[in-house]
C-alpha cells in the first residue's frame, strides 16, 4: 500500500487535506467557487465531445467519398492478381515459393 501511496499512507493523506485546505483559500481568496469549476469543466467537455463528433461525421464522410473509389479498385486488382497471369488456380504453390529439401 506505501508503494502506491508514496509513503505511509495515513501521512500521505493528511498531506493531502492540509495541500487542499491551502489551495481552497486562494481559490476563495481569487472569486472562485467550486460549482464554477465544475460547471466549466462539464461545459468544457461538451465542447470536446460535439466536436468529436463532427470531427467523426467529417471523417466519415471523406471515407465514404473516397470509398466509393478506393475499395472497387481493390477488388477488381485482387480480382486480376487471382486469376491473371499466371494461370495457375489459388492456394496452388509454384516453384518459387516451395521450400528447399535439406
Amino acid at each position: 500500500m506505501e508503494r502506491f501511496f508514496g509513503g505511509n499512507p495515513g501521512i500521505v493523506v493528511i498531506r493531502l487535506m492540509i495541500i487542499s485546505v491551502i489551495v481552497g483559500v486562494l481559490l476563495s481568496a481569487l472569486g472562485l467557487d467550486p460549482r464554477d469549476i465544475i460547471d466549466s469543466f462539464v461545459r468544457l467537455l461538451e465542447r470536446i465531445y460535439d466536436m468529436g463528433f463532427d470531427a467523426i461525421e467529417w471523417a466519415l464522410r471523406y471515407f465514404l467519398l473516397g470509398a466509393v473509389i478506393v475499395f472497387p479498385i481493390w477488388f477488381v486488382a485482387r480480382m486480376l492478381k487471382m486469376f491473371g497471369k499466371s494461370g495457375r488456380t489459388p492456394g496452388t504453390l509454384d516453384s518459387r515459393s516451395r521450400p528447399s529439401d535439406l
